[in-house]
Formats: structure tokens, C-alpha cells, sequence
């Protein structure tokens, strides 16, 4: 357990960090910092929950298999999609 709460801290920090480099680029840092925070971390927590969740239960401890690494990325991708559909879509609301 105390590895897959390290992983998803590890991700949540990586996923801010590189979103606020690439906005970076194109307004100020605290408006690049509040929106990789506003946009993606709700999203980054749900995937990195999602994503350590199904490899507990496919795996039966915190390790990731060629084989169930296929599985483990497609939940990762689709457990976000609703939050992210509907911050971009309903309230027009992007990243970047």
C-alpha cells in the first residue's frame, strides 16, 4: 500500500510539474501553476487511483506485468474521460 501511495503522490507531483513547464511558456508561472493544478489534477488523481487499484487487484500487490500492463494503461485512460469531457466541452474550458 505504501508503494502505490508513493506512485500516485510520485504522479500527481510529475503530471503538475510538467504541465506548469509547458504552459510556462505561454503565460506567467502562478497562472501556468493554477491551471495545471485546476485542469489536470482531479483528473491525474482519478487516473493514478484508477490505474493503481486495477494492478491490486489484477496483480495482487504493487507490480506491474507485461501482461496486465495493456489493461492498467486503458483503465488509467478511460476512468479521467468523464471529467475531462466536461471540462472541455460543457464549460469550454481548456489546458491549453
Amino acid at each position: 500500500m505504501n508503494i502505490m501511495i508513493i506512485a500516485t503522490i510520485n504522479g500527481l507531483i510529475t503530471s503538475v510539474i510538467l504541465e506548469t513547464c509547458i504552459l510556462y511558456k505561454t503565460m506567467e508561472f502562478q497562472n501556468a501553476f493554477k491551471t495545471a493544478m485546476g485542469m489536470s489534477f482531479l483528473s491525474m488523481l482519478a487516473m493514478e487511483i484508477a490505474m493503481n487499484s486495477t494492478d491490486l487487484i489484477l496483480n495482487g500487490k504493487a507490480i506491474i506485468t507485461l501482461a496486465t500492463l495493456p489493461i492498467i494503461l486503458l483503465v488509467g485512460f478511460i476512468v479521467p474521460l468523464p471529467y475531462n469531457y466536461w471540462r472541455l466541452k460543457k464549460l469550454g474550458i481548456a489546458c491549453h
